[in-house]
């Protein structure tokens, strides 16, 4: 899920379609002789530990952040695992906190613009003063340019230092054409990240995506409150001079202004950018803008532990789950800890579970491959922790067979089902079809794919990357009023009167899955044409 707003934007719509769960199958759930059984005491004892006020809402780069991992570098020492950093539990994760000072104004021919309430802008380059100065600005619809689709919204223009005005999602939701990219479902050229590495990639100065509710899935208010205040971003060694300059949004009546003053319609020039024929237009103006930003640096940590394989240990398994939350805020009525008891307590608890379970199995029978466990610090301030683990200063991503991630369980009732994001994107669907399968449950479709929760989450980081990833999400699938009153609110505590038969389920599939990728050699395949399926025909010949 990339912005901690936008998501929970997204997971609220999710409530009208998901429903009320059915029930489990008889026999769901079932224990084979050859794999230890769930111990659910264990689960509860991990997720009211690290959702405990004492943990402070787990926030990266505060006291709660060292209790955590260092609570979970303990649990996978006493499973006798070992590090998976230099032999060590902890992985150095160095973020730069980046602040927008809001005291800018955009100036676009005529027009001026006031930030927040008409445009957003920030950055990630780590300079404390990016200036656009007199720099045409051009729209170029979607900003997409996807060969496997034959379009390129680039083609035949030169926006070397320009400011672009950039549609939000893509052709396929506006139309709801099938035939047109994936249709009603999101492709990754219609996420908001996509814009802005597009034009890095073409050279802009700027770009400025047009915000509208539906298309976006969220009002103008969650843009402005996650684009105004502090982000966090990993640094590379050229500090980030590579990224956009300028990542920014506008409103839709300031794009129906900025039209305007080019004696050009928005809605017409908006049905243009439908066709794969669209032509980029300038729009007869000059973009100008000071942005300024207060800069720091701090160090955060992933946990990592590791169970060596016995034939092929330079070949990974990664089990994964974001081990941070919200920390605590200061309000009128005191301090409030955001302890993320579900999301994502209950996903750290499952890793350190599920690392339990393993180990007892490896103990008998030596895993092949090597399996990783990776606890994510950021990833609600913008998966920076798989960010880092997707560098490879631990494992070189072309040696990482798969990436089975844990964000949010069902910590009540099991269910007759698993929840699949994503369609027809890797050959790790079949082996959720067929774990599932063998638990009596059978896989049910993201109800809103237009939403794009494939490439919200820690797994994106790595399938970026090339490697083949799994999601399980369960955030109020089978709890309505988890949505209404508990996702990313000072409600969501951990309750002893869970069941957690629906994490019980999940262990036990994801263990099913992990077993059978260390053993079988196979190294699972994108199905669909895209950049994530080139990376790893580059790396994996």
């Amino acid at each position: 899920m990339t912005t901690t707003l936008s998501k929970v934007i997204t997971a609220t719509v999710l409530l009208t379609l998901f429903g009320c769960s059915e029930p489990a199958p008889e026999n769901n759930g079932q224990q084979t002789d050859s794999q230890p059984a769930v111990d659910l005491k264990n689960v509860h004892q991990l997720i009211e530990t690290l959702a405990s006020d004492q943990f402070l809402g787990r926030g990266p780069l505060t006291e709660g952040e060292t209790l955590t991992i260092n609570y979970l570098a303990d649990e996978y020492k006493k499973l006798g695992l070992t590090g998976a950093y230099k032999s060590e539990f902890l992985q150095p994760v160095t973020m730069a906190k980046l602040t927008p000072d809001q005291n800018m104004t955009l100036k676009i021919g005529d027009l001026s613009f006031n930030a927040g309430t008409d445009f957003t802008a920030r950055t990630q380059q780590i300079n404390e003063t990016i200036n656009v100065s007199d720099s045409e600005v051009v729209f170029v619809g979607y900003g997409i340019n996807a060969p496997e689709y034959q379009w390129n919204d680039f083609a035949d223009i030169d926006v070397t230092g320009k400011t672009i005005v950039v549609l939000v999602n893509d052709p396929g939701f506006a139309t709801q054409d099938e035939s047109l990219f994936t249709g009603n479902a999101m492709t990754y050229y219609g996420r908001w990240t996509y814009k802005y590495e597009e034009g890095a990639r073409q050279g802009a100065k700027a770009v400025l995506i047009v915000h509208e509710t539906a298309p976006a899935a969220y009002p103008w208010g969650v843009v402005e409150s996650s684009n105004t205040g502090s982000k966090y971003t990993l640094i590379d060694d050229e500090k980030n001079a590579s990224d956009i300059p300028v990542m920014g949004w506008i409103d839709e009546q300031a794009a129906n202004d900025i039209f305007a003053q080019a004696g050009l319609d928005y809605q017409t020039e908006k049905a243009k950018a439908l066709s794969p024929d669209f032509k980029a237009t300038p729009l007869n103006a000059k973009a100008n803008l000071t942005l300024n930003s207060e800069i720091s640096q701090a160090q955060s940590h992933n946990v990592v532990a590791q169970l060596t394989g016995s034939e092929q240990p330079d070949e990974y398994i990664v089990i994964g789950a974001h081990w941070d939350h919200f920390g605590t805020k200061q309000t009128d009525d005191g301090v409030k800890i955001y302890n993320g008891a579900v999301d994502n307590a209950s996903g750290s608890a499952a890793t350190v579970e599920i690392a339990r379970i393993l180990s007892k199995i490896h103990q008998q029978t030596p895993f092949k491959r090597s399996i990783i466990f990776a606890n994510f610090t950021a990833e609600e301030t913008g998966l920076i922790g798989s960010q880092q683990f997707a560098t490879g200063d631990i494992v070189p991503t072309k040696q990482m067979v798969a990436l089975l991630n844990i964000d949010g369980m069902n910590v009540l009732d099991g269910v007759d089902y698993i929840l699949q994001y994503g369609k027809g994107m890797s050959e790790m669907e079949n082996y959720l079809a067929d774990a599932a399968k063998a638990q009596g449950r059978h896989v049910k479709m993201d109800p809103r794919p237009q939403n794009g929760l494939f490439f919200r989450s820690d797994h994106f980081s790595l399938a970026k990357q090339g490697v083949p990833s799994l999601l399980f999400m369960s955030l109020g699938d089978t709890d309505p009023d988890y949505i209404a009153h508990k996702y990313h609110k000072e409600a969501d505590d951990y309750s002893p009167q869970w069941s957690l038969g629906g994490v019980k389920q999940d262990i036990e599939l994801i263990v099913d899955i992990a077993t059978k990728l260390a053993n079988n050699g196979d190294w699972p395949a994108w199905q669909t044409d895209s950049d994530f399926k080139k990376k790893r025909q580059q790396e994996r010949p």
